[in-house]
């Protein structure tokens, strides 16, 4: 049987990415992986802690870790963190074993679901308007998804089935 490509979901972080990474695996059978949370098993700590401790680098060397190792396994529904679909060589990887998705929402969606959200290390002491740079910045490589999902007035089921019926076509 040929294994089809594992789907993974990219976005700013309070996109949904985790939640709607878990109705789509059970959906298809595939197994869910969560990166962020792969990485605190790893380590052991929060990614607020790893944050504090080590920093951004150390994070990202760990994130691409996890995530190289995700993408070669078979039916996966693989949730990147915020920070895992920017780096460029690393893209390219998981677009060449994967089927993505943007989970595009409208900004100030976003920045309300983050704004002030202790558990979100980069965006901790970001002002509103802070924020909106930072998805600004990320949405030029967000939009290199292979599939753009507007979530916006759409329930959980909804962005699901969208995303699973575009993934079956491929």
């Amino acid at each position: 049987m040929k294994m089809k490509k594992n789907l993974v979901l990219v976005g700013m972080m309070g996109s949904g990415k985790s939640t709607i990474g878990n109705i789509i695996s059970k959906k298809l059978d595939f197994e869910f992986i969560d990166t962020d949370s792969e990485i605190e098993k790893y380590e052991e700590i929060s990614i607020k802690k790893i944050f504090e401790i080590e920093g951004e680098e150390y994070f990202r060397k760990l994130e691409e870790k996890i995530i190289l190792k995700s993408i070669n396994l078979d039916n996966q529904v693989i949730s990147l963190g915020g920070g895992g679909f920017l780096k460029l060589n690393l893209r390219k990887k998981i677009q060449i074993k994967c089927i993505t998705f943007w989970l595009d929402w409208k900004d100030d969606t976003i920045i309300k679901r983050i704004f002030n959200n202790d558990k979100r290390p980069l965006a901790t002491h970001l002002s509103k308007i802070d924020l909106k740079d930072m998805i600004g910045s990320r949405y030029k490589h967000y939009k290199q998804a292979d599939h753009r999902i507007f979530c916006e007035n759409l329930n959980k089921k909804e962005i699901a089935d969208k995303i699973i019926k575009k993934y079956e076509t491929q």
